[in-house]
């Protein structure tokens, strides 16, 4: 049986409701490659907003939990685990690393069972799948540890792994929210010239000048299109990445790449607004490329971050959070969708 079984959790209980935050339970002994954790931060992701808003159609797990990057720490351990350690501090993500890939959990709110996946952040304490978790230095910031859970991963997977940007190149970052501004850290670090950063917020553009762009585009006041004309030449640019989902947005970003430009998707979206693209060029050396996450492999990438940041090259202070209980994670959602720079960030304790 679990040490302090009982503990607290956002639950969805139908499509488009707000999240009611309650006591929830676990009395099952952990299973073949399970964990239990002690969640200390969670960040929240579009992710967790689409699934609130059935984006992807009827939900057959309601009610359950959600959240998909966070940290804690290690409290035990199923039979099988090998990766991690009780006291181990981790970071919590829905990309898979090593380990095993474990039975999702069940657990019981008020004798109504509550669904979970292979890992879940909106709750204090949570039994997740060991390879969805990566330990970290003791030393290393716990309230900075859920951007590697998603945000700077997927944000440098999507530069290194998925764009491949080479020295020099051009890239335009369409969208400067979490991802978006990872994805400019990431595009400095590459030595990207120009660095172009597009949004609707000045706030956010400002923050993206801060963080290594050379150029901002504010497209509520500006010709997107003929500002990026006069930057970049009638060639475009060599890499456009999109971190918006929006249709028009997703179409403008791969009409302005060159004739053998990268696009990558990292935006998910809305399957009922179909983009529309012309294909020729695809033949010819152009590409379009879906990102899952930056194609990246947490216990391999991340890592190589946390080195990043203990040298001092890459600094997570810099972005912004906006930090909030538990018990207001609904209002941390509005915040998420009404576009309030930086990263959401729950915290548990």
């Amino acid at each position: 049986m679990h040490s302090e079984n009982t503990f607290a959790g956002a639950i969805l209980k139908g499509i488009s409701c707000e999240l009611d935050v309650a006591e929830i339970r676990t009395t099952a002994q952990l299973r073949f490659g399970q964990v239990w954790v002690q969640v200390h931060y969670s960040g929240i992701c579009a992710s967790q907003v689409h699934e609130i808003d059935g984006l992807k159609g009827p939900d057959p797990f309601l009610p359950h939990l959600l959240g998909h990057e966070g940290s804690g720490t290690v409290l035990e351990v199923g039979e099988g685990v090998r990766f991690v350690k009780p006291g181990d501090h981790v970071v919590m993500h829905w990309r898979p690393g090593n380990g095993i890939q474990s039975a999702s959990p069940k657990y019981d709110w008020n004798g109504k069972t509550v669904n979970a996946g292979s890992v879940t952040t909106f709750n204090s304490r949570a039994v997740v799948s060991e390879n969805r978790l990566t330990p970290i230095p003791n030393w290393f910031d716990l309230r900075l540890a859920p951007l590697l859970g998603c945000a700077v991963t997927t944000a440098f997977g999507a530069i290194g792994n998925d764009a491949q940007v080479k020295i020099g190149e051009s890239i335009v970052i369409f969208g400067v929210g979490g991802v978006g501004l990872a994805a400019v850290m990431a595009a400095r670090l590459t030595t990207a010239n120009p660095i172009i950063a597009i949004d609707l917020d000045q706030k956010k553009l400002d923050i993206a000048l801060g963080l290594g762009a050379t150029h901002v585009v504010n497209a509520r006041h500006q010709d997107t299109v003929e500002v990026l004309r006069d930057l970049l030449g009638e060639e475009g640019a060599d890499v456009a990445i999109e971190t918006t989902g929006v249709k028009s947005v997703i179409e403008m970003a791969f009409s302005i790449c060159s004739p053998i430009g990268r696009t990558v998707l990292v935006g998910v979206p809305d399957p009922k607004d179909p983009v529309s693209i012309a294909t020729l060029p695809l033949h010819f050396g152009k590409k379009l490329i879906g990102s899952h996450g930056g194609s990246s492999k947490p216990h391999i990438d991340i890592p190589r971050l946390v080195k990043l940041v203990e040298i001092g090259k890459l600094e997570l202070s810099t972005i912004p959070l906006t930090e909030r209980p538990l018990t207001e994670i609904n209002d941390a959602i509005a915040d998420l969708r009404t576009g309030v720079p930086g990263r959401q960030l729950i915290r548990m304790s």
